[in-house]
């Protein structure tokens, strides 16, 4: 937290040093965060880069007040809400989704692990998109139900709603999926 308000007051005094670091420093949450909201790793880089031109250009604005993180976060998850508008809400197919790459050491618990991973990014690819974002903003960026309520503009109870019913479906597709 003291190293961002460093860099933050580094970066608004025009160094590009201060944003180098903070680039790369955040760059692979935000890309992972958006590759689970988008289910595409191209499409998730090129917001996160979006988001960092955006970034870079609002050094005389910006004004800061929480978390460093929590801002990137949700500048990356407004972008994604954007793309998500633009193709008009249509839900992904389960061939659309993106496999997630495991980093388990030997060949049966890299093939178990690849395989529940590749599970858990089905069933997640089948949640609405505010359930979706609540679950990776929550469990994946660690923010507090407050904190999202506040980015998604709704109550804590719409998003602690959305969060138990997208828990509620994961368990269902994963449980079903185990039993067959």
């Amino acid at each position: 937290m003291m190293e961002d308000k460093l860099l933050i007051w580094r970066f608004k005094r025009g160094s590009r040093d201060a944003l180098q670091r903070i680039y790369e420093k955040y760059v692979v949450y935000l890309v992972t965060l958006a590759t689970a909201l988008s289910n595409d790793v191209n499409t998730a880089e090129d917001i996160v880069h979006d988001v960092f031109v955006s970034f870079a250009q609002s050094a005389e604005r910006l004004r800061l007040e929480g978390s460093l993180k929590a801002y990137l976060a949700t500048c990356v998850v407004n972008r994604v809400r954007d793309r998500v508008r633009a193709r008009q809400r249509q839900p992904s197919a389960l061939d659309e989704a993106q496999s997630v790459c495991s980093t388990a050491s030997g060949p049966e618990l890299s093939a178990v692990c690849s395989e529940e991973l590749q599970q858990l990014s089905h069933a997640m690819a089948q949640l609405p998109y505010e359930q979706k974002e609540v679950v990776m903003l929550h469990l994946h960026g660690g923010l507090m139900f407050k904190q999202i309520a506040k980015s998604q503009d709704v109550s804590i109870n719409t998003v602690q709603s959305r969060y138990r019913y997208a828990l509620d479906k994961l368990r269902s597709l994963l449980n079903g999926e185990m039993t067959e």
